[in-house]
């Protein structure tokens, strides 16, 4: 029986920005993932400028090492389009100007394949000589006793651990029956994805897309761009609304794609070139018990996408580096108890609540199209709510900003 500090259960995101991070601290630890890399994964593939300020803040030279990668293709922000096809171009930087070179040379937002990214970053675990990494292995049992925890798999996987990391996404077993967090349907997205070459009308800058189409309310259509012609294109709508209006995703999609007004012209070249696959995304719109005795839930397995955007990756990896830190913390004290760990809790909730709050709130606006297409209107020509929805994607300092009486009274006056 392998016998470590830290078990992290899981290799995508957020188990090897926790693994990384740990490395950089000097402690060993064992990742453990199902699948053997490369494996694809159903997402939307963009990367934020949230993704390179968290692998900086591991470590430098991973995020250099990504900025030199030829498997994606730079991206300079976001469109949003409301219902009333009010269109805000909001940069991953809160100075961005299409005009300013500068920016052209050093972009901070990608958009990749999940294949590519994740493996990248299964490359770089493997680098680490403090990683041990074990894929191909299905972990089946967790049994708590007073020394640590024991858990088992496939292949004959047995490894005690001092303390557990679950990060082995949105439908993680140890979630459900240890954690006690369910799928609640106003609080999950679900969402269908696939690939289309020649998709014509991109923005020159690669700016990801979210049409928030009125018959998809409240959901949104997406194009995001990607190397070689190709685009991900999918459809993501809260479970909820799912059910009430009985709607077939890929239905949905593949209608919008033939008949709208606007798509059927982008498209009218272009060629479906996957198959049409589904995934759920856990939402951050509620705020949950994401730790334990001697463990801590990240990315997906701890419900942090953000509501309004769907960003997953950047939010993931930035829980994969705190709840490592917080690792390294009790483990120097000698203390794994829920009460000592709930400091991770408190920590993500400081750091990335105000956005997950104020994408709630943006993503109820959706529920009421008048009040969404004015809401972007007054976006289009307000520097400051423009620099807000930066924030979201680039150094997550909402919560200075939001702690400002100045900046209410700049939202309301500067238009």
């Amino acid at each position: 029986m392998l016998e470590t500090k830290v078990c992290i259960v899981g290799a995508g995101p957020a188990g090897t920005a926790a693994a990384l991070q740990l490395a950089q601290l000097g402690i060993h630890c064992v990742v453990v993932d199902k699948a053997v890399f490369p494996r694809d994964k159903v997402c939307g593939d963009g990367l934020s400028g949230k993704v390179i300020t968290a692998l900086n803040k591991i470590d430098p030279a991973i995020a250099t090492r990504l900025k030199e990668a030829n498997f994606k293709v730079n991206s300079w922000g976001v469109t949003f389009v409301s219902p009333g096809r009010h269109s805000l171009d909001v940069g991953y930087r809160p100075d961005y100007n299409s005009s300013n070179q500068q920016h052209k040379e050093t972009p901070i937002g990608y958009v990749c394949k999940r294949m590519d990214f994740d493996n990248f970053l299964v490359d770089e675990v493997r680098r680490r000589s403090e990683i041990t990494l074990l894929e191909g292995v299905t972990v089946d049992k967790y049994e708590l006793k007073e020394d640590g925890y024991y858990v088992t798999g496939s292949n004959d996987f047995k490894v005690k651990a001092d303390l557990l990391i679950i990060a082995n996404g949105a439908h993680s077993s140890f979630t459900k029956e240890v954690a006690n967090i369910t799928m609640e349907p106003e609080h999950y997205v679900a969402g269908i994805r696939a690939y289309y070459k020649n998709v014509s009308g991109n923005n020159a800058d690669n700016f990801i897309e979210l049409h928030f189409l009125k018959d998809l309310l409240p959901g949104y259509f997406w194009i995001f761009p990607l190397p070689n012609g190709e685009a991900n294109v999918g459809v993501g709508v809260l479970s909820e609304a799912v059910r009430k209006k009985k709607m077939n995703l890929k239905k949905s999609m593949l209608d919008i794609i033939a008949n709208d007004p606007v798509f059927k012209e982008r498209f009218k070249d272009a060629e479906l070139v996957s198959s049409i696959d589904g995934y759920g995304l856990p939402l951050g719109s509620k705020q949950r018990v994401i730790s334990g005795e001697r463990y801590m839930l990240v990315g997906d397995a701890a419900y942090l996408i953000d509501p309004f955007t769907g960003e997953g990756i950047g939010n993931g990896l930035y829980s994969g580096r705190i709840a490592a830190l917080q690792a390294a913390e009790a483990l120097k004290a000698n203390d794994t108890s829920a009460a000592q760990l709930a400091k991770y809790d408190s920590e993500i909730y400081r750091i990335l609540g105000p956005e997950l709050k104020l994408s709630h709130r943006l993503q109820k606006l959706v529920k009421y199209p008048w009040l969404f297409n004015t809401l972007m209107k007054i976006s289009s020509r307000n520097k400051q709510l423009q620099e807000l929805l930066s924030c979201m994607f680039y150094e997550v300092d909402l919560r200075k900003k939001l702690a400002k009486p100045s900046f209410y009274v700049k939202l309301l006056f500067n238009r």
